[in-house]
């Protein structure tokens, strides 16, 4: 019973994880594109 415990945990862990991670690729890549537009301007 507790290795399920744990694995469910972890798995939570490590998918809160990866939601943070893409998270803030996709910030980045929204402040490259805004950089981009500007010197454009």
């Amino acid at each position: 019973m507790n290795k399920i415990i744990t694995f469910i945990v972890l798995g939570c862990v490590l998918m809160l994880t990866g939601c943070n991670t893409v998270h803030g690729l996709g910030k980045d890549l929204e402040k490259a594109g805004e950089a981009v537009q500007k010197s454009t301007n």
